[in-house]
């Protein structure tokens, strides 16, 4: 059997919901709550295997639930199911440790599946919410070089290469001064110290061929 808790400060849904799982031999109802600080104390006392958690909700959000969850019972299965898939939203319960994220617009079946997924060690995340984590992965793995002008590249690479400024300025024909401009924007641009662990970040990136 696989416990769960249903987290949900709407009646009629959370209701409805239970009165669901409850018609699939497999899954077992152990507990209810209809807030996230009522619901974090009563799943952290059962020790469910698997939580489904609305994340807008008086007395405590999903979110902050599920962060305590976790911080007491790490293996513990939390599925957020909302009808919010907006980045303040869906990024905050992630990081928070949630292990699956649905829309209640998905099915009753749909519903099931997800639970029994989760407490197989399987996570389920909603298209519109995969896509948005996507993007925001995209972006964070924007290297730290992309927000150099390309002027600034050249004289990164330069001093990948082990140029002096003055190496620099006859190489790229602009001033000492300039480029001294230069490598303290790049040095601030990269967030490193010193032109030494610049040119090592032009040698990890591949930026010399």
């Amino acid at each position: 059997m696989i416990r769960v808790v249903v987290v949900d400060d709407h009646d009629i849904v959370r209701k409805g919901i239970i009165a669901y799982l409850r018609t699939d031999d497999v899954l077992e109802v152990v507990g209810e709550a209809s807030s996230g600080n009522d619901g974090a104390k009563l799943v952290i006392d059962l020790e469910p295997d698997v939580v489904l958690m609305d994340l807008m909700m008086e007395n405590g959000t999903g979110i902050d639930a599920t962060s305590k969850i976790m911080r007491t019972l790490p293996n513990c299965k939390i599925i957020i199911l909302t009808s919010y898939y907006d980045d303040e939203q869906v990024f905050p319960a992630i990081e928070a440790g949630a292990f699956s994220y649905i829309l209640k617009t998905s099915t009753a079946e749909e519903i099931t599946d997800a639970i029994k997924k989760a407490a197989s060690g399987e996570n389920v995340i909603e298209a519109k919410v995969a896509g948005k984590m996507m993007s925001k992965y995209r972006t964070a793995q924007r290297r730290a070089h992309d927000d150099l002008t390309d002027r600034e590249l050249e004289v990164l690479i330069c001093i990948g290469n082990g140029m002096t400024n003055q190496e620099i300025s006859e190489k790229l024909y602009i001033g000492i001064k300039t480029v001294k401009t230069h490598v303290s924007n790049i040095l601030g641009k990269l967030g490193v110290n010193d032109r030494t662990q610049a040119a090592v970040y032009v040698h990890r990136n591949k930026l010399i061929h």
